[in-house]
């Protein structure tokens, strides 16, 4: 811990807390997809032979969206902020992931896709969300333009 911080937890309930923090099918990424599907739109999920594991492709639209979590990829939110405790060790992970995000979207857009980044306070208004994704993706059902 760093300097004056008390973790209020014990090293065993920390640990717990953060293995059970998922990468796949997490809270607002379910918000996502079942907005996008009740909308009509039809998509594959974590398509890991496309930079980043996107987790919604339209390939028929070369389209993918990715859902961020505001803490894990450093968003400029009130759930974004970096604990108090332990800044050498956070700074520096968050910062790689931003990397690695960056990097993922310029290796998407080389290969002719265009990419959607939502995140996680975002799925809190669902309205802003389906809007969003039309505005992004176009008319439901229409695929790839002719």
């Amino acid at each position: 811990m760093g300097r004056g911080m008390v973790d209020t937890r014990t090293p065993e309930q920390r640990r717990h807390i953060m293995q059970s923090v998922r990468s796949k099918n997490t809270g607002p990424e379910m918000i996502v997809r079942r907005i996008a599907h009740r909308l009509g739109y039809r998509f594959r999920v974590h398509r890991r032979d496309l930079p980043g594991t996107p987790d919604l492709v339209f390939p028929s639209r070369k389209k993918a969206i990715y859902v961020h979590g505001c803490f894990w990829h450093g968003h400029r939110c009130s759930k974004g902020k970096l604990p108090k405790s332990r800044p050498e060790f956070w700074i520096p992970k968050i910062s790689r992931n931003k990397e690695r995000d960056l990097g993922a979207v310029a290796a998407m857009e080389a290969m002719g896709w265009d990419t959607l980044t939502l995140w996680q306070c975002e799925t809190k208004d669902r309205d802003a969300v389906a809007k969003a994704l039309v505005d992004f993706l176009g008319p439901p059902g229409a695929g790839a333009p002719v």
